[in-house]
Parts: structure tokens; sequence; C-alpha cells
């Protein structure tokens, strides 16, 4: 059934998804986390075109180096990701225009790097990932990822930062205001950003809800 998502290009997902799927124990970045972020970028690719099998790719090996959310190196991961993707890519014979506009897709998608996206590829993929860090599955998560790394839901003297500064690595929610918040505004693609805006709302509405409960 997995690999039946990627269809017409299972073959090329059953030799690309072991790369990926490694052993890591972190669930916000697992397979569910692929199928998600494709079945994100299909819906976008419907709308605004695209490589398909180069978006299959790219989707599939773009978190194939794992780095936790609270290492030095966070900031480097897609590069990584995408050194190990062309290495991959090569291997099984792709052109170099293939692998180099995977690769750029797979470097560009990360926050943290900052890196432009200049195709539309590249574009697609970025906001397709963005996408599953807003809305209800950004929501949980956001608080998965806290759980990981040993954070406090919210700080109880000041939940809402009004007298202290925003610390992410220490109150879950602070993560709303230091990035969730602001991922609506970068999208690249007209489809991309409708989906978004969507998901945005539910995701303010959960803060909002959540201050009124504690």
């Amino acid at each position: 059934m997995t690999i039946a998502a990627f269809a017409p290009y299972q073959t090329l997902a059953e030799s690309l998804l072991p790369y990926t799927l490694d052993g890591s124990s972190d669930g916000s970045h697992d397979l569910s986390h692929l199928l998600r972020v494709w079945k994100n970028t299909r819906a976008i690719q419907a709308m605004e075109g695209g490589d398909q099998e180069i978006l299959v790719a790219a989707t599939i090996l773009h978190d194939c180096v794992g780095v936790e959310k609270n290492s030095p190196l966070r900031a480097q991961a897609s590069r990584l990701a995408a050194e190990k993707a062309s290495r991959v890519l090569i291997g099984l014979g792709w052109s170099s225009w293939q692998f180099a506009v995977t690769t750029h897709a797979i470097e560009a998608h990360s926050f943290s790097a900052g890196v432009k996206p200049t195709t539309l590829e590249a574009k697609i993929v970025q906001d397709a990932d963005r996408l599953d860090a807003i809305g209800m599955v950004g929501v949980a998560r956001c608080f998965y990822i806290a759980g990981r790394m040993g954070s406090g839901l919210y700080d109880p003297a000041d939940p809402e930062a009004l007298d202290r500064a925003f610390d992410d690595k220490r109150f879950a929610i602070d993560h709303f205001q230091t990035k969730l918040f602001k991922l609506a505004a970068g999208f690249n693609t007209e489809a991309g950003a409708r989906i978004a805006q969507m998901r945005q709302e539910r995701l303010r509405r959960f803060f909002d809800e959540f201050l009124d409960e504690i």
C-alpha cells in the first residue's frame, strides 16, 4: 500500500525508500511524514505542473539524513541530504540535469537552511514540506518534537511571553510564534498558499483555544 501511493513510480520509490527509512526513531520525519508530503506535492503539482519523477525522488529523499532539531548541525541537514541523494541518484544512472534539479529541491526545502528555491520542483517540495508543519498535523509534530527535546509545554508564569523572550527550546508553545505562524507567508506556489491559509487558520484556532484552557 505504501509503494502504491507513489504510482506510477512504485519501482523508483521502492529503490529510494531504504535510503531514508534507515532505522531512525524520529516519528516526525518517518514514513507517514513522507506520505503526507507526497500527498501535498501531488495536490500542488496537479495545479502548478512540474516533473513528477523528480518530485517523487525529492520527496522521498528530502530527509534522508536525519539531524535532531537541537543539533548544531541542524541548518546543514538539507545540504547533507542533498549530497547523499546525489550519490544515490548517480548510482541509479540519473542524468546530471535530473540529479541537479532533484538535489536543489532537497537542499532548498529546509526552513533552517535558508536556501531560496529557484526551480518549480524546488518550490513545490518546499511548499509541500512546510504544509506538514502547519495545521493539526503541525500541532502534533510540534509537541512530539518538544517531547523528544525534553521541552515543557509552556511557561506557567508567562505562557504568551509578554515579559520574556520567546524560547522554543524550553517551551513548545513558543514555537508557534518563532516559526509556525511565519510559515504561511512564505509559500512559493498559488496552490500551496491556498492550502497553507486554511491550515494557518486551524493552527491559530488551536493556539487560541490552548491559551484559553490554560
